[in-house]
């Protein structure tokens, strides 16, 4: 929610600009977007998977799970962000007439924005694969907590800054943006490393597998004549 948000306000702020820069914005919006369906259905995978394995007290599974998600994920994202790059104007060429002059504005503003895009692509990704892998360990809170400071405390106001005091324009938007994902994306995996460097998880299991034991041992005690 929060990341929909931010992005909902920058289409709000690029409008602002000017009608080529809110053309150019929407186009590679779309894109990016796009693009994104993959990761965010990978994260959707690492949840069931880390979820599964945090449900069977396995901290070897949930290591693995975590680890195939993620690099899956940017591994799609590096090639993602290599074809914005090399080939914007074929992404570009469904949505407009990338030859037509009247739309040359346009085409322009989409291309330097493809290439904000492909600049955040891992970042993007990465983060929404390691918000839904902390969500297989039930970690949601603090995830929500980080979202809100990345994108709001820190990206758009870089966004705002960039696209209205100087000539960046649509651009620095979308420089705001990338930075949000960017500490987004780091202060995610911090906490997933942290988790895994503190070993939570097995003394949790080891606890919980206590807790039954000697529950068990307080209700054979209890029938014992």
């Amino acid at each position: 929610m929060a990341e929909v948000g931010v992005f909902s306000a920058a289409t709000l702020a690029i409008g602002l600009i000017g009608p080529a820069a809110l053309e150019g914005h929407t186009v590679a919006l779309q894109i990016a977007s796009l693009a994104f369906m993959v990761p965010l259905g990978l994260g959707q995978a690492a949840t069931v998977r880390v979820g599964h394995a945090y449900g069977a007290r396995d901290p070897i599974a949930i290591a693995r799970a975590g680890s195939s998600a993620f690099s899956l994920t940017v591994a799609f994202a590096v090639l993602s962000a290599a074809t914005m790059i090399a080939a914007p104007r074929m992404l570009i060429a469904p949505f407009l007439d990338v030859d037509a002059p009247e739309n040359a504005a346009t085409v322009g503003i989409a291309v330097a924005l493809l290439r904000v895009a492909a600049i955040f692509q891992v970042a993007d990704a990465s983060q929404a694969t390691l918000a839904n892998m902390l969500r297989g360990l039930h970690d949601s809170r603090m995830p929500l907590v980080i979202a809100l400071i990345g994108y709001w405390a820190i990206g758009a106001p870089i966004g705002v800054a960039l696209g209205f005091a100087t000539p960046l324009g649509a651009v620095g938007v979308w420089i705001g943006l990338a930075t949000g994902l960017a500490v987004v994306a780091v202060l995610l995996m911090a906490r997933w490393l942290g988790k895994a460097r503190r070993g939570i998880f097995a003394p949790a299991f080891a606890r919980a597998g206590a807790a039954v034991g000697a529950n068990s041992g307080s209700e054979r005690s209890a029938i014992t004549p």
